[in-house]
């Protein structure tokens, strides 16, 4: 079946659903004072089994891929994991709502990427995205005394690590394979956390009492599950067939709707709700993401996958 481009823009949306609904399942399984597991033994379980589901399905298209989809698979997935592990210990130090609001900022810094990296040159509008969205950052995330949180912070880093992630997948997954680039990419990122998992803990196991691979409290693997097939292996499997089909305007500004998918179900699994000052936050950080691709005037063609 020919992938037309309102396909693809809608199991794009399908994913960031995936990625929304994540937020409250996360801080819910790492939180170790109520059964969790260490977060970076869940990074690499999550990884794993993605990892694993999506090899046993294309193992001959990773088996034929050449030595440079490999480094570029890579390269994808440190950036990918590196927006994990921070979002991750971000989110046991912030509450889930406003983890999913400040990881949306990834949408506002992608033009930024593009000028080092893609080089493109934003158009105004990009700008005034970022500068909205910033505001909205700092009303969110500052305390009474204008310091960040340190979860905060570290939900920011990783905002800047799935930035480097969606412009390196816009750049790689149009000259490579895109079923043997997700899987390498989500591989990098297992291997990663096992390393780290092992340097912090020495063994492979999570370290807390009751939990095992296969068992342990329902929440953790409730979000195992979750996490390593829908939000991983599926959503990324989803991104990189389908985001060529697309335009990055496009997957950015469908990217924008994670925040308001973390928001509804960190309201209905965990009661999480905003201050008011939070809430105006949280709407000048979408109104900046809108703002960044939305065109206005002229617009700048895209740049191709690979360009």
């Amino acid at each position: 079946m020919r992938i037309q481009a309102w396909m693809a823009d809608l199991l794009l949306i399908l994913v960031t659903a995936f990625w929304g609904a994540t937020f409250p399942v996360v801080k819910n399984a790492t939180d170790l004072g109520a059964g969790g597991v260490p977060t970076y033994w869940f990074l690499a379980a999550r990884f794993t089994l993605a990892a694993v589901l999506l090899a046993t399905f294309f193992w001959r298209k990773l088996a034929a891929a050449p030595l440079r989809t490999w480094a570029a698979g890579a390269l994808v997935g440190l950036f990918l994991f590196s927006g994990y592990a921070l979002q991750t210990f971000g989110l046991a130090l912030t509450s889930s709502a406003k983890a999913g609001f400040i990881t949306g900022l990834c949408v506002v810094l992608v033009p930024v990427l593009a000028v080092i990296w893609l080089k493109r040159k934003p158009q105004p509008q990009a700008w005034l995205g970022v500068g909205t969205a910033t505001a909205g950052l700092a009303l969110l995330s500052l305390n009474a005394d204008l310091v960040p949180t340190y979860g905060d912070l570290l939900v920011f880093l990783c905002a800047v690590g799935f930035a480097l992630h969606i412009a390196a997948v816009s750049r790689y997954a149009g000259p490579h394979d895109p079923t043997a680039l997700a899987v390498i990419q989500i591989g990098t990122a297992a291997v990663l956390s096992w390393a780290l998992h092992l340097l912090d803990k020495g063994t492979v196991t999570p370290g807390v009492s009751g939990v095992v691979w296969w068992g342990g409290p329902a929440n953790v693997v409730m979000a195992w599950l979750v996490c390593g097939v829908l939000a991983t292996a599926v959503a990324f499997l989803l991104q990189n067939v389908l985001q060529p089909y697309t335009t990055p305007t496009h997957t950015a500004l469908i990217f924008s709707a994670e925040p308001v998918w973390g928001a509804i179900f960190s309201y209905i699994l965990l009661g999480e709700t905003l201050t008011l000052r939070g809430y105006i936050g949280a709407g000048l950080i979408l109104a900046g993401m809108l703002l960044a691709e939305i065109p206005l005037g002229s617009k700048a063609p895209d740049v191709a996958p690979g360009d």
